[in-house]
């Protein structure tokens, strides 16, 4: 019996230590994606404004339509 009890402890030993090496992949991976995610948001406001300028810049023309 303790034979026993020592294969299931060495396997929860086992199953913890691969939870925590799972843990620390997808906090690191978490983290990429956060800078990832704050990195397309810059970008998507930088082209925002870059239309908005064209927009504003469109409006400024005397367009007139030919006849």
């Amino acid at each position: 019996m303790a034979d026993g009890v020592l294969e299931r402890l060495t396997q929860l030993e086992t199953a913890v230590r691969r939870a925590g090496e799972a843990m620390a992949k997808l906090r690191d991976e978490n983290e990429r994606l956060k800078r990832d995610a704050r990195r397309l948001e810059d970008e998507r406001k930088q082209v925002l404004a870059q239309v908005d300028a064209i927009l504003k810049d469109i409006g400024k023309l005397d367009l007139e339509q030919a006849p």
